[in-house]
């Protein structure tokens, strides 16, 4: 069987070909391509103020576009933090339940198509719509940048931001794969939908208040020695770190930001001969691994358990 007809390719071109011609997905990428406009916009305006005689981070001008803010708007970097998961969930709440009442889904079943091609077939779509999107806007802000400053992005330069895109795509693909999977939960999608916004408003606001508390509480005492702070700041990082968020932020704060040089407390005998110098994209890479491995791991088990309730489940439309 030729592959452009293989009923799994035949089935990812014909979500790709709903994903975009939906209309939430043109409003929700028009917020998008807006906002990250106006934070490409910002970032030229102040780009100049940020670049200071004594920060090691001034020589990747290129950069700052993703990362600088003036204050009146949120860097590039925010914007994707925050506005990536309602994307990937505006792309998956509805993927089968919407389906499974409509009858189609059981008709496509009776066909002969294996019933893990549908589940793959639609996350592999969703993931080609946001991929081709976060690498376009990508690119966009670069040209735009190079248009404006006149100065072409480094080979380093480069390869940070599409590792930053490509971890982007990661963190989207992990809320896409919650949002199918609260699709397989869920017989109604706008109860899918409610609960993959609640998630993500949990972990956007509420889980960084629940995390200060318990730090609160379990704060050390002033006699306390420099191993049990360190522990205790490992600690409420580890607790930080459950958020895919905040893996998220850590990982591009580290690409984007070359100064950055670890991302949990040091010791005085660690720092010492430590020089104040950017890492290598390698180096860099090593510090966050951690982190991507975390994210990749979040979304391989949202995909695997949705894999495991679609194989299981019972498909009879109503």
């Amino acid at each position: 069987m030729n592959k452009v007809n293989h009923p799994f390719w035949v089935i990812v071109n014909k979500e790709i070909s709903d994903h975009i011609k939906s209309w939430r997905f043109i409003i929700l990428i028009g917020i998008i391509v807006l906002t990250c406009m106006g934070s490409l916009y910002t970032a030229l305006t102040s780009i100049g103020a940020s670049i200071k005689a004594d920060d090691s981070d001034s020589s990747f001008l290129f950069l700052k576009l993703f990362t600088v803010s003036d204050g009146t708007l949120p860097s590039f970097v925010l914007f994707i933090n925050f506005l990536g998961p309602l994307l990937g969930i505006a792309l998956g709440f509805d993927a089968v339940n919407s389906e499974q009442n409509k009858g189609t889904l059981s008709r496509m079943l009776s066909q002969p198509i294996h019933r893990d091609c549908i589940i793959n077939a639609k996350f592999v779509a969703a993931l080609i719509v946001v991929g081709t999107m976060l690498f376009v806007l990508g690119f966009l802000v670069m040209g735009c940048g190079l248009i404006a400053i006149g100065i072409p992005p480094t080979a380093e330069e480069f390869w940070r931001i599409i590792f930053f895109i490509i971890l982007s795509i990661f963190y989207v693909a992990f809320w896409l794969n919650l949002a199918i999977l609260f699709s397989l939960c869920f017989r109604q999608a706008a109860t899918s939908a409610l609960a993959s916004v609640a998630v993500w408003l949990f972990f956007s606001v509420f889980y960084s208040m629940i995390v200060n508390l318990v730090a609160k509480a379990l704060s050390p005492s002033q006699m306390a020695s420099p191993y049990q702070r360190i522990s205790y700041q490992k600690f409420i990082l580890g607790l930080m770190r459950l958020a895919p968020n905040e893996l998220f932020n850590d990982a591009t704060t580290t690409l984007l930001m070359p100064s950055v040089r670890s991302l949990g407390p040091l010791t005085v005998e660690q720092m010492q001969g430590a020089i104040p110098s950017p890492l290598p994209l390698s180096q860099s890479l090593m510090v966050v691994w951690p982190q991507v491995t975390g994210l990749i791991a979040a979304t391989v088990i949202c995909f695997a358990l949705s894999y495991i309730l679609f194989m299981r489940r019972e498909v009879r439309s109503r």
